[in-house]
């Protein structure tokens, strides 16, 4: 039976890149009353896409300074992923083509939406929305690398697909939507090798 939920506060700690919110509330399950007190990032929504190649097996990948993982332990604070964005009150798969131009360089005509998941779920609002899409090398119109007033400065990687499962390996890719979206490729779309 699911509990019942009854928010009693609602608190803002944060609203400086986006909301940091302290909720109080209430959880009933069955004759058990609870006061909890949670805080909870909403950062809003998000799409994730991995392009692929399967006459060349290739993936592009981006590389790109990650603040979070450098004070959690990587040096560099670098970090291997698939292009991904926030959806800006766009639709998903309008939002990840516009991400995919600007960090990638590559226009799709097409992309396939996959799932989509909670992240984070103990504190992150977001939902993401995952995509694979197929790409030639004709569809490459920029350089990709990002937004400048955004202060994107993304580097684009065109790696084999077997090269990329090894990276997990290694730990060269650490990336959770990135993981998930090569291991979706290994099961649906390089079966075969």
């Amino acid at each position: 039976m699911d509990p019942i939920i009854e928010i009693k506060a609602k608190e803002t700690l944060s609203a400086n890149w986006y909301k940091l919110y302290k909720y109080s509330f209430t959880k009933q399950s069955g004759s058990s009353i609870q006061t909890q007190h949670r805080e909870v990032y909403d950062r809003g929504n998000g799409a994730v896409i991995l392009l692929y190649n399967t006459e060349k097996k290739t993936v592009v990948l981006t590389r790109q300074f990650r603040m979070p993982t450098f004070v959690n332990g990587n040096p560099s604070g670098m970090l291997i992923e698939a292009c991904a964005g926030l959806l800006d009150n766009d639709h998903p798969k309008e939002a990840i083509m516009r991400e995919t131009e600007e960090e990638t360089g590559y226009r799709l005509t097409d992309v396939k939406k996959v799932y989509e998941c909670y992240m984070s779920p103990g504190s992150v609002t977001e939902i993401l929305h995952f995509f694979v899409g197929a790409y030639s090398d004709n569809q490459k119109v920029n350089d990709g690398g990002g937004l400048a007033e955004e202060q994107e400065e993304i580097e684009v990687l065109e790696i084999p697909f077997a090269t990329a499962l090894k990276m997990i390996e290694t730990g060269e890719i650490k990336d959770g939507k990135t993981i998930m979206l090569l291991q979706y490729l290994q099961i649906h779309i390089f079966k075969n090798g």
